[in-house]
Order: C-alpha cells, then structure tokens, then sequence
C-alpha cells in the first residue's frame, strides 16, 4: 500500500487536490474531514476524547487498508509542527510495521491565497473552517509546515491548477497515470 499524505495548512487546497490526483490514478481518499465528521457524532469539536478517537480512527483505517494491501490512499491533514508530530510518527510506524510506503507531500500557498480560498462555497458545504479571521489566528498560532521528512515533497498551489499540481505529485511519485 502506498499512503500519500496531503499536509498543510487550513484552505491550502489538500482535497481539491486528491480529488484531481484521483481522477488521474486509482485510489481512495480518505479525507481528513470524513474522521471529524465521524466523532462530532460523539463528541462536541475539541473536548477531551475528541481528537484522540479521530486519531484512533484514522490509525485504524491506515493499518487496516496497508494490512490488506488497498493500493494508493490519499489522505489530507491539518499538519502543524511540532503539535502534530507524535501522530505522524504513529502512522509512520504503522506503514512501516505494515510493509507500506508513506509519501508525504506538503501542500502551501500564501496567506492572501488562502483568505481568498477560505470562504469558498465547498468549504462552507463541509463544515470545514470558513472565516478568515480565524485562518489568520491559525496561521498566526500553528506552524503549518512540511514533516521532518528530507523526502517530503513540497508544492505550492497557488502557482497553478489543482490538476497541474496532482500530475507533479503523480510524475514525482511514479504512481501511473491512467
């Protein structure tokens, strides 16, 4: 199994992007929102129990689709060094205890890129974050940056479409277009 990880900040394009990638390649998404949405039937958003079940859960998906062999899976994340450091390690482990391969790919683009983005109708759709006022306290709080991985491949989706973008992950990664 091969889990490319889509990481960065809120608004960065990570799923816009997967999505372009998947239309290329075969595969599954599995969306970092689909887990949030999962325990916010539990839970109310941040309380104790709330982001250990989502992490639970995204571990459990992982073992399970490398264990079986589920091909490509590509995944977003929220990742912010070194808050979220310990999870990735989590899941590297599992990758690796699992015979899989991890590709972390770093998705970014500028702040002013990212107001505009932030409001965008999809977004509202899904419930993820919409108000610019708090990406700019996110930006200005987390270190939205790329894992300390030297093989971390790191794009910049302002400079382009989401499909230009998906084809230099799939050329960089060799995963074979269709």
């Amino acid at each position: 199994m091969k889990l490319l990880f889509l990481h960065g900040a809120p608004a960065a394009g990570k799923l816009t992007v997967a999505k372009a990638l998947l239309a290329m390649v075969p595969g599954r998404l599995s969306d970092n929102h689909a887990t949030i949405d999962m325990a916010l039937t539990v839970f109310d958003f941040g309380v104790p129990g709330f982001w250990e079940l989502v992490h639970s859960v995204r571990c459990a998906t992982f073992d399970a689709a490398a264990q079986h062999g589920a091909g490509l899976v590509v995944t977003t994340f929220c990742y912010a060094e070194p808050d979220d450091r310990a999870v990735y390690e989590d899941i590297e482990a599992i990758m690796g205890r699992r015979g899989g391969e991890l590709l972390p790919v770093f998705l970014h683009c500028s702040r002013e890129e990212a107001a505009c983005r932030v409001g965008n109708p999809d977004r509202v759709e899904r419930g993820k974050l919409t108000s610019t006022e708090r990406l700019m306290r996110d930006f200005d709080r987390y270190d939205f940056s790329p894992v300390p991985r030297a093989d971390c491949l790191q794009l910049d989706t302002g400079a382009g479409p989401a499909e230009a973008t998906a084809r230099e992950i799939v050329s960089h990664f060799g995963l074979g277009a269709t």
